[in-house]
């Protein structure tokens, strides 16, 4: 669930980047939001055993 809720912030992210808009520094909380999600799954493991 974190995994795919950090794909779609950074694809947000990206959005952000190609199409132009303007949004200040939410599109940067975003990508920072969506690493930390990465590295947390990472770090924690899935959780499943």
């Amino acid at each position: 669930m974190l995994f795919t809720i950090a794909i779609v912030l950074i694809l947000l992210w990206l959005l952000g980047l190609v199409s132009g808009a303007v949004m200040g520094q939410f599109i940067h909380i975003l990508l920072v939001v969506a690493i930390v999600l990465i590295l947390v799954r990472l770090i924690g493991g899935n959780g499943r055993k």
